[in-house]
């Protein structure tokens, strides 16, 4: 009875262990045909369109800057000579303070020119009594003379004798002026008014002889010169498209001149455009120009080199865009516009001169259209034609570099409609 028992427990197993198998295999089955059946229904969908940043076109004047390179000059320089010889007894200034025009800056030895003053002042005393005598000499005479008590020769000489009188005393108040004018000199004032160097001599030192010896220099730094050049060709080329109707020609009195400084920050007061040299250096070929700005915070020194920009020209309905909107090829330059259904096409447009990271569009493009600045590398996935989803990115028709305020925000809203 056991070994019967044990076969037939042995004989129940095996139908179940075959009916797991056939479930196993059938579940397997089941699985393998799932997935295969989901594959050609992911195949066939269409993928969203791509998303891109646009900004509208917004056509309007826009002022031609050009950026040269430039050095600042004071308005006015002055070299404190010394005019009159002799040893330098103080200095009356603090070296590097600002000084008024007028104001005493040196006393030099003033003794030999008060002696010479003194000196004069009695030779016009003698010369004044040797006048009087001659007059009153002379007045004595004329009635004489009128009655033949004397001969005319007498009276002749006697009327001489006055006008000589009158001469040296003349000369004698000169020699007085001159002597008091040298006196002046030795005490040395400053001519204008401006920032006074360092001394360039000290107590004690002989000053005047032979040669006007200089004491200091005075420069006046409010306002500021900008002395600059440009390329001839490139001012010619200017003026022709100025002439052609091409370009406006900007003010004189209103064309903005801001500085850039070495390390590329932006002076905060703007210049004004002084002129235009009318000759062209022979060796460089470059014209000079000078504009004026003020410096009266003294932030600006003589002698720093700086970046001008200067509107020349204007455009009067042109197009600012970012340069990385723009294609350019041997065919010509494109842009790509969104039009109706959100599709985008090329659009060949004219462009003119660079204006920093932006290029200026002359011809092309119309007021409220919508052209790409940012998702260029998605393209790929839809030919243009295709639909795209469309991102405003914030755009100054003036402004300078939207790129880079623009890249942020398209991927930031492109991030959110991927988590929506």
């Amino acid at each position: 009875m056991p070994r019967q028992n044990h076969a037939s427990v042995r004989a129940a197993r095996k139908p179940l262990t075959l009916l797991s198998l056939a479930l196993v295999g059938a579940l397997a089955l089941s699985g393998c045909g799932k997935k295969g059946g989901d594959a050609p229904q992911s195949a066939g969908g269409t993928p969203p369109p791509p998303q891109v940043g646009v900004v509208t076109v917004q056509p309007g004047s826009i002022g031609l800057v050009t950026e040269l390179p430039g050095r600042l000059e004071a308005s006015r320089v002055a070299q404190v000579r010394a005019r009159a010889a002799g040893i330098v007894q103080k200095r009356l200034f603090t070296e590097g303070s600002d000084v008024k025009a007028g104001q005493k800056l040196f006393l030099i030895d003033s003794a030999p020119y008060e002696a010479s003053l003194a000196q004069a002042q009695a030779s016009v005393a003698q010369a004044q009594a040797s006048l009087a005598q001659s007059k009153a000499l002379a007045e004595r005479y004329k009635p004489l003379v009128e009655v033949n008590a004397i001969s005319r020769q007498e009276y002749d000489n006697a009327v001489a004798a006055q006008k000589t009188a009158e001469a040296n005393v003349a000369a004698a108040r000169a020699a007085t002026t001159t002597a008091s004018i040298n006196l002046g000199y030795a005490t040395v004032t400053a001519p204008i008014s401006g920032r006074i160097g360092r001394a360039l001599v000290t107590e004690g030192a002989l000053v005047g002889q032979g040669a006007a010896t200089e004491l200091a220099v005075i420069q006046q730094i409010d306002p500021l010169y900008i002395n600059f050049t440009q390329s001839a060709a490139d001012a010619l080329k200017l003026r022709a498209a100025v002439a052609s109707g091409q370009y406006k020609q900007t003010d004189k009195s209103s064309a903005d001149v801001s500085l850039v400084l070495e390390d590329g920050s932006v002076y905060k007061h703007q210049g004004r455009l002084l002129f235009t040299d009318l000759s062209v250096d022979p060796t460089s070929g470059q014209v000079t120009l000078r504009a004026e700005v003020p410096n009266a915070e003294r932030s600006l020194l003589p002698g720093l080199y700086v970046r001008v920009r200067l509107e020349q020209a204007q455009v009067g309905n042109g197009v600012l865009l970012p340069q990385q909107a723009v294609t350019r090829s041997s065919s010509g330059d494109t842009v790509m516009v969104v039009g109706e259904g959100n599709q985008v096409a090329p659009r060949p447009v004219k462009l003119g001169p660079a204006q920093g990271s932006d290029w200026v569009v002359l011809e092309g493009l119309k007021a409220g259209e919508q052209v790409m600045v940012d998702g260029f590398q998605k393209l790929p996935r839809a030919k243009p034609g295709s639909p795209v989803v469309v991102t405003p990115v914030p755009w100054k028709a003036a402004g300078s570099t939207p790129a880079a305020a623009a890249a942020p925000a398209v991927s930031q809203a492109a991030a959110s409609a991927a988590q929506q």
